[in-house]
Protein backbone atom coordinates (compact mmCIF):
# COMPACT_ATOMS: atom_id res chain seq x y z
CA UNK A 1 0.00 0.00 0.00
CA UNK A 2 1.81 3.16 -1.52
CA UNK A 3 1.27 6.25 0.89
CA UNK A 4 -0.84 7.93 -2.43
CA UNK A 5 -3.44 6.05 -1.52
CA UNK A 6 -3.67 6.19 2.08
CA UNK A 7 -3.27 9.87 1.98
CA UNK A 8 -6.50 9.98 -0.19
CA UNK A 9 -8.55 7.71 2.43
CA UNK A 10 -7.61 9.89 4.73
CA UNK A 11 -8.65 13.12 2.83
CA UNK A 12 -11.75 11.43 2.03
CA UNK A 13 -12.04 10.28 5.17
CA UNK A 14 -11.94 13.94 6.39
CA UNK A 15 -15.11 15.01 4.04
CA UNK A 16 -18.18 15.25 6.22
CA UNK A 17 -21.87 15.72 5.82
CA UNK A 18 -21.84 19.11 3.58
CA UNK A 19 -21.04 16.40 0.99
CA UNK A 20 -21.92 17.08 -2.74
CA UNK A 21 -21.59 14.80 -5.78
CA UNK A 22 -19.05 11.71 -5.53
CA UNK A 23 -18.27 13.15 -2.15
CA UNK A 24 -17.06 16.56 -3.12
CA UNK A 25 -18.00 19.51 -0.47
CA UNK A 26 -19.99 21.71 -2.74
CA UNK A 27 -18.06 24.68 -1.37
CA UNK A 28 -14.94 23.32 -3.03
CA UNK A 29 -16.99 22.57 -5.94
CA UNK A 30 -17.47 26.22 -6.64
CA UNK A 31 -14.04 27.43 -5.67
CA UNK A 32 -12.75 25.37 -8.55
CA UNK A 33 -15.94 27.71 -11.07
CA UNK A 34 -14.38 30.55 -9.27
CA UNK A 35 -10.70 29.86 -10.23
CA UNK A 36 -11.93 28.26 -13.60
CA UNK A 37 -13.41 31.82 -14.30
CA UNK A 38 -10.36 33.90 -13.24
CA UNK A 39 -8.70 31.24 -15.17
CA UNK A 40 -10.71 32.53 -18.49
CA UNK A 41 -10.43 35.97 -17.63
CA UNK A 42 -6.88 35.84 -17.83
CA UNK A 43 -6.65 33.60 -20.75
CA UNK A 44 -9.00 36.55 -22.43
CA UNK A 45 -6.48 39.64 -21.09
CA UNK A 46 -4.26 37.44 -23.12
CA UNK A 47 -5.55 37.16 -26.06
CA UNK A 48 -6.75 40.66 -26.28
CA UNK A 49 -3.54 41.51 -25.51
CA UNK A 50 -1.88 39.47 -28.47
CA UNK A 51 -4.34 41.08 -30.37
CA UNK A 52 -2.77 44.50 -29.87
CA UNK A 53 0.62 43.00 -30.22
CA UNK A 54 -0.17 42.04 -33.92
CA UNK A 55 -1.99 44.80 -34.70
CA UNK A 56 1.31 47.51 -33.47
CA UNK A 57 -0.49 48.54 -30.90
CA UNK A 58 1.57 47.31 -27.79
CA UNK A 59 4.24 49.44 -26.85
CA UNK A 60 6.98 47.11 -28.05
CA UNK A 61 6.29 43.90 -30.07
CA UNK A 62 8.18 42.04 -28.22
CA UNK A 63 6.82 42.85 -25.21
CA UNK A 64 2.96 42.19 -26.14
CA UNK A 65 4.22 38.87 -27.45
CA UNK A 66 5.97 38.55 -24.57
CA UNK A 67 2.58 39.60 -22.09
CA UNK A 68 0.85 36.90 -23.97
CA UNK A 69 2.81 33.82 -23.71
CA UNK A 70 3.22 35.16 -19.90
CA UNK A 71 -0.94 35.37 -19.65
CA UNK A 72 -1.89 32.07 -21.75
CA UNK A 73 0.87 30.15 -19.10
CA UNK A 74 -0.91 31.80 -16.18
CA UNK A 75 -4.37 31.06 -17.53
CA UNK A 76 -3.02 27.25 -17.98
CA UNK A 77 -1.60 27.20 -14.51
CA UNK A 78 -4.93 28.90 -13.29
CA UNK A 79 -6.80 25.96 -14.62
CA UNK A 80 -4.80 22.86 -13.54
CA UNK A 81 -5.39 24.33 -9.85
CA UNK A 82 -8.89 24.56 -10.41
CA UNK A 83 -8.68 20.76 -11.94
CA UNK A 84 -6.88 20.09 -8.65
CA UNK A 85 -9.56 22.45 -6.13
CA UNK A 86 -12.56 19.90 -8.51
CA UNK A 87 -10.64 17.19 -7.73
CA UNK A 88 -10.03 17.99 -3.84
CA UNK A 89 -6.56 17.89 -3.67
CA UNK A 90 -4.85 19.59 -0.96
CA UNK A 91 -2.22 21.24 -2.80
CA UNK A 92 -4.36 23.06 -4.68
CA UNK A 93 -5.50 25.17 -1.59
CA UNK A 94 -2.41 27.49 -1.68
CA UNK A 95 -2.73 28.50 -5.38
CA UNK A 96 -6.21 29.33 -4.53
CA UNK A 97 -5.82 31.38 -2.35
CA UNK A 98 -2.57 32.94 -3.55
CA UNK A 99 -5.15 33.37 -6.70
CA UNK A 100 -7.97 34.76 -4.80
CA UNK A 101 -5.66 37.46 -3.13
CA UNK A 102 -3.71 38.22 -6.13
CA UNK A 103 -6.90 39.09 -7.80
CA UNK A 104 -8.60 41.04 -5.43
CA UNK A 105 -5.79 43.41 -6.15
CA UNK A 106 -6.00 43.97 -9.08
CA UNK A 107 -9.76 44.15 -8.61
CA UNK A 108 -9.13 47.27 -6.13
CA UNK A 109 -6.47 48.34 -8.71
CA UNK A 110 -9.09 48.82 -11.51
CA UNK A 111 -11.21 50.10 -9.38
CA UNK A 112 -9.16 53.29 -8.77
CA UNK A 113 -8.55 53.48 -11.78
CA UNK A 114 -12.18 53.62 -12.68
CA UNK A 115 -12.84 50.34 -14.73
CA UNK A 116 -15.54 48.96 -12.22
CA UNK A 117 -17.34 47.61 -14.89
CA UNK A 118 -13.83 45.51 -14.45
CA UNK A 119 -12.48 45.66 -11.23
CA UNK A 120 -15.93 45.43 -9.20
CA UNK A 121 -16.22 41.26 -10.91
CA UNK A 122 -12.29 40.89 -10.24
CA UNK A 123 -13.34 42.42 -6.10
CA UNK A 124 -16.74 39.93 -6.39
CA UNK A 125 -15.06 36.59 -7.08
CA UNK A 126 -12.00 37.04 -4.89
CA UNK A 127 -14.29 37.86 -1.81
CA UNK A 128 -16.47 34.57 -3.02
CA UNK A 129 -13.09 32.46 -3.59
CA UNK A 130 -11.86 33.39 -0.41
CA UNK A 131 -14.93 32.25 1.48
CA UNK A 132 -15.21 29.27 -0.51
CA UNK A 133 -11.87 28.05 0.55
CA UNK A 134 -12.34 29.19 4.12
CA UNK A 135 -15.94 27.76 5.45
CA UNK A 136 -15.54 24.61 7.35
CA UNK A 137 -16.37 21.68 4.62
CA UNK A 138 -13.74 23.44 2.18
CA UNK A 139 -11.27 23.17 5.34
CA UNK A 140 -12.16 20.02 6.53
CA UNK A 141 -11.41 18.47 2.63
CA UNK A 142 -8.44 20.56 1.62
CA UNK A 143 -6.54 19.77 5.01
CA UNK A 144 -5.22 17.27 6.39
CA UNK A 145 -6.39 17.15 10.12
CA UNK A 146 -5.91 13.20 10.51
CA UNK A 147 -3.56 11.90 12.72
CA UNK A 148 -1.03 9.19 11.50
CA UNK A 149 -0.96 5.80 12.85
CA UNK A 150 1.71 5.61 15.70
CA UNK A 151 4.63 3.23 14.80
CA UNK A 152 3.95 -0.41 16.43
CA UNK A 153 6.22 -1.21 19.56
CA UNK A 154 8.44 -3.83 19.00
Amino acid sequence: MGSRSGGRARAQANVGADDGPHGRPLTVLLAAAVQAVESAGVLAAAVFAGIDALQGKAYQNSSGIALTVIGVGTAVALALVAVGLARVRRWSRTPALLTQLFTGIIGIYLVQGDRYWLGGPALALAVGGFALLLVPPSLRALTFTAKEPAAPAK
